[in-house]
Order: structure tokens, then C-alpha cells, then sequence
């Protein structure tokens, strides 16, 4: 009997001891294990017109590059600017060897100078030509008037008829000559001419008013036809190249509103607008590019390549159901928002819209303005889920 009793208190004691533990593993379990209630941040959906925007990558590029250089091989002689220097149009910017150019021109010019002389000369010549078959033919008629008057013999007239035809040939080779003496002066000026425009050709000459960006060679070197020795670009022609992705892409177009910041000018937005958008889309990055311009040139001019972020505000959209981006998930393939329903789960596929910047979507179909949504969970959701709505999650940015 009183081995029975001691038994009894021993089973007494331990239900004493397991009961509070297991109580208090289950009051663990339920506050802070796997079956706690899980901690969400939650949002309300509202009805809004939302501002969308496209933000993009692009870079600092001109529109207009002047790269200028020989149209011949040869040795550079001089170049007069440095890279950054501001050139005007038609200022001297280099010159390449002329090597014996410029004896061939003045060669070409005293030639001619004697081919205007053999013109004149042979101008002269024609003229005298031309006075001694006038005389000639006035002479043969007027013997063939005094033969028919019986005054002259047959052997005078035939005399002056021969006279008159000799006249005639010098006359015409005396043309002749006059026309040959214009050809050669016409080569040789040509030649001349041409001399001169190679000459011309042989210094570097700023097209615009712009800015020097590249030296690609210093003098003493050799280069070849059409090699860049200077490149000048057109600072008002500066630009940004941006690329947007295709699938937030609509509405993009020419004349809308951008911002632009420089990297080397970060937290200091430019306005601008978008230029054109390019008919010629990149297939493999699926991004359309598009010209962006600045309403008014940065005072400190960013250099070619700089990267620059651009977002471009498009039109504003019809009042729509708006949950925030983090809100919307993929659940069974089925894109969708967790909605709560007085402390319940109900996972509601939509249909969403346009996004903006601020990280709202529209929502098409699904939710209406009102309804309570998950936005962010420490863990994995579904419908059995029980949540604890909390003002904001550790690590995550509200």
C-alpha cells in the first residue's frame, strides 16, 4: 500500500512538471514557432490617377562630330590645338608637309602665265590673219571687176585668186592656233586650280564653332588618306542616348519632359525633353533607344560616354485601383495580391496596369478601393496563414 502511494506521488509530480512545460511550449510555439502568427506589413488599396514614368540608362554623346584629317598620306607638319580647347569656324587647326607642293605651284603659275601670252600671241595672229584675207578677197574682186572691164589680164586675176585662197588657209590656221593656245591655257589653269585645292587640302580647318575632343596624332607623323588627326564636336549639338525597356515603353514619344542627372553630377537634375525616339529597336537587350536633349547646356560640359540617368514622365492615367508594387506576387502561376479579410487570408489573382517610380501599380481587375492587401511577409504565405499586421518589417525599407 504504501509502495502504491509512492508510486501515485511520483506520477503526480511529473504530470506537475510536464504540464507547465508542455504549456509553456505551446505558448513558444504559438507566439514565436513555426505556428505564430506571421508578421506582414499591410496596405490600402486606393483609387488614384497615377503619374507613370520610364527611367533609363544612356550616355553624353554630340550629334555632330567632326572628325577632320588629310585626304592624302603624308606627314603631319603641325597642330595648333589641344585637346578642350574651344576652336572657331575657319580656324587653322593643323597643316601637313607640303613637301614640293608649293614649287609645283609656283611652276604651274609661271606656266600659266605663258599660256595667257600664247593666247594673246596667237590673238594677234588671228586678227592679222583674218586683215590679210580681207584684203586678199577685196583684191580678187576687184581685178575681176577690171578683167570684165578687159583692164586686167587673165593671168593677174588668177594671181590675185590664188592670193585670196592663201590668205583664207593662213586665216583658218591662224584660228586654229588662237583655239589651241586657249586649250592649253584652260589645262594649265585647271591644273593650277587643282594645285591650289591640294594645297588648301593640306591644312586643318575647323568646320564649326565647337570644341576639340581628340588628338590623334602629333606632328611628325605619318598618316594616311581620311585617318582623324582632330576631332571637333558641336557642344550645342550634345545629347543623351538612352535606353528604355520595351515592356514600360508606351507613350514614349517626341517633345515629352525629362530629367537628366550626370554621374559626375549626381543630385543635381537637368531638365530636358526626349529629341526623337528611333525607329530601330535593340532586338537582343529588348530596350528602344531614344534621343534625349537638355533645355539649356550644363555650365561644365560632361565629357563623351558619361553615363546619365534620364526619366521621362508620361501622360497621366484615368483614376485606377493602386496597391503598392511589392504588394503584387506570383502564387500557383496565378499573379495575384493576399487580401485580408478580418485576420484571414484570400489570395485574389488580378490584372495589373502601368507602374510608376514610386512603386505603385494599377490594378485592372481583381481589387476594388478599400480592400486590405499584404505588401511585405517574413515568410511565405497561403491561405492558412495566420498574420500579425505590423508597421514595418526588420530589414525592409517602408
Amino acid at each position: 500500500m504504501l509502495k502504491r502511494l509512492t508510486q501515485n506521488g511520483r506520477t503526480l509530480a511529473l504530470i506537475g512538471v510536464l504540464v507547465p512545460l508542455l504549456a509553456l511550449f505551446a505558448y513558444v510555439g504559438l507566439r514565436s514557432g513555426p505556428l505564430a502568427p506571421v508578421p506582414v506589413t499591410v496596405a490600402t488599396v486606393e483609387s488614384r490617377a497615377l503619374a507613370p514614368a520610364l527611367f533609363g540608362i544612356g550616355t553624353a554623346e554630340a550629334r555632330y562630330v567632326y572628325k577632320i584629317g588629310p585626304t592624302f598620306a603624308g606627314r603631319i607638319q603641325r597642330v595648333e590645338v589641344q585637346v578642350g580647347e574651344r576652336v572657331q569656324a575657319g580656324q587653322l587647326l593643323g597643316e601637313m608637309d607640303p613637301v614640293d607642293l608649293d614649287e609645283r605651284i609656283h611652276a604651274q603659275f609661271a606656266a600659266l602665265k605663258r599660256a595667257e601670252a600664247a593666247v594673246l600671241a596667237a590673238e594677234a595672229q588671228s586678227q592679222e590673219a583674218s586683215a590679210r584675207k580681207a584684203h586678199a578677197e577685196s583684191q580678187a574682186r576687184r581685178y575681176e571687176r577690171l578683167l570684165k572691164a578687159q583692164s586686167a589680164s587673165e593671168e593677174a586675176v588668177e594671181a590675185k585668186r590664188q592670193e585670196r585662197q592663201v590668205a583664207a588657209a593662213n586665216f583658218l590656221a591662224a584660228r586654229a592656233n588662237l583655239e589651241a593656245a586657249r586649250q592649253e591655257l584652260a589645262r594649265t589653269r585647271a591644273e593650277h586650280e587643282a594645285s591650289l585645292r591640294q594645297r588648301a587640302n593640306l591644312q586643318f580647318i575647323a568646320p564649326v564653332d565647337g570644341l576639340v575632343v581628340a588628338r590623334h596624332a602629333d606632328p611628325g607623323t605619318t598618316v594616311i588618306a581620311g585617318q582623324a588627326v582632330v576631332e571637333v564636336i558641336d557642344p550645342a549639338s550634345l545629347w543623351i542616348n538612352v535606353r528604355f525597356d520595351q515592356q514600360r515603353a508606351a507613350g514614349l514619344q517626341a517633345g515629352l519632359p525629362a530629367r537628366i542627372v550626370l554621374r559626375s553630377q549626381a543630385g543635381q537634375p537637368l531638365a530636358g525633353r526626349v529629341l526623337r525616339v528611333e525607329p530601330l529597336a535593340d532586338a537582343v537587350t529588348e530596350e528602344i533607344l531614344a534621343k534625349v536633349v537638355f533645355d539649356a547646356l550644363p555650365a561644365s560640359l560632361p565629357p563623351l560616354g558619361e553615363l546619365a540617368e534620364v526619366t521621362v514622365a508620361l501622360a497621366a492615367l484615368p483614376a485606377q485601383p493602386v496597391v503598392p508594387n511589392a504588394s503584387v506576387q506570383r502564387v500557383a502561376g496565378r499573379l495575384g495580391v493576399w487580401v485580408v479579410e478580418d485576420d484571414t487570408l484570400r489570395f485574389a489573382p488580378v490584372t495589373t496596369g502601368a507602374t510608376d517610380l514610386d512603386g505603385r501599380v494599377q490594378i485592372l481587375e481583381g481589387l476594388t478601393p478599400g480592400e486590405r492587401v499584404v505588401v511585405y511577409s517574413q515568410r511565405a504565405l497561403d491561405a492558412r496563414s495566420r498574420i500579425a499586421p505590423v508597421e514595418r518589417l526588420p530589414g525592409v525599407a517602408s
